[in-house]
């Protein structure tokens, strides 16, 4: 494939047993970058095949130390399940993702790739009455780009509207910048392709959006490298 290549270093996904996790996954093994998964059931990890599995917690330091060495990048799925305990947002979107990102500037992990939601920076939200969920990934966030904002590393954010199952590739986008958008619908797969190609696409480094699918009609896409171009420096 013509994307083949574009990216060599080694890419740890967390998150990766989850429904978008799951695609971040395929769609680096579609363009044959080597992955590397931290997940809780080594069970579950077989159905990626041929990747470096790390066995743990992203609650504790020592897993995720060990789940970031060798890598070149990181692309966080990671996200909440529970209003309490392990699986909070609390737990998992602020302070996993924290433990994350942290961990992983130790290691000289160079670039890091987080799935986070529109409308975080609105505490008011609907979907803010589960648990602070918004709040604790805005905190998540702003963690990431104080570490990953420095030179020699970078970061992308990614902030998707309501997720869905499909295909990749099959719609228009619509991305902004600013939190300024309150629903809307994106398939998890191009949530996934627009983080993996955020690896090679120098236009991605260091920026936040928002993202959702323009419409409902499908229109098949060459790529989406081409909505960070939209992106405002």
């Amino acid at each position: 494939m013509a994307g083949k290549a574009k990216y060599s270093g080694k890419v740890l996904v967390a998150g990766a047993t989850g429904r978008t996790g799951r695609w971040v996954v395929s769609r680096l093994q579609h363009y044959g970058v080597p992955v590397k998964v931290l997940v809780r059931s080594a069970e579950k990890a077989k159905a990626f095949g041929d990747v470096d599995t790390i066995v743990g917690k992203i609650q504790n330091d020592e897993d995720v130390a060990k789940a970031v060495a060798g890598c070149s990048a990181v692309i966080s799925a990671l996200g909440s399940s529970e209003v309490f305990g392990e699986a909070s947002p609390g737990e998992v979107d602020r302070d996993g993702v924290i433990r994350l990102v942290d961990q992983a500037a130790k290691a000289g992990v160079k670039h890091f790739g987080l799935v986070s939601s529109m409308a975080v920076t609105k505490w008011y939200h609907p979907l803010n009455l589960f648990a602070g969920i918004l709040t604790k990934k805005f905190e998540a966030e702003e963690h990431l780009r104080r570490v990953f904002g420095k030179e020699g590393r970078s970061y992308t954010i990614a902030r998707p509207g309501g997720l869905k199952d499909g295909e990749p590739l099959r719609h228009d986008l619509h991305v902004d910048q600013g939190d300024r958008m309150w629903n809307g619908w994106i398939n998890r797969s191009d949530v996934a392709e627009l983080l993996v190609v955020s690896l090679w696409t120098e236009k991605a480094k260091n920026k936040t959006f928002e993202v959702i699918n323009e419409g409902e009609e499908e229109h098949r896409q060459d790529g989406l490298d081409k909505y960070y171009d939209r992106l405002a420096g």
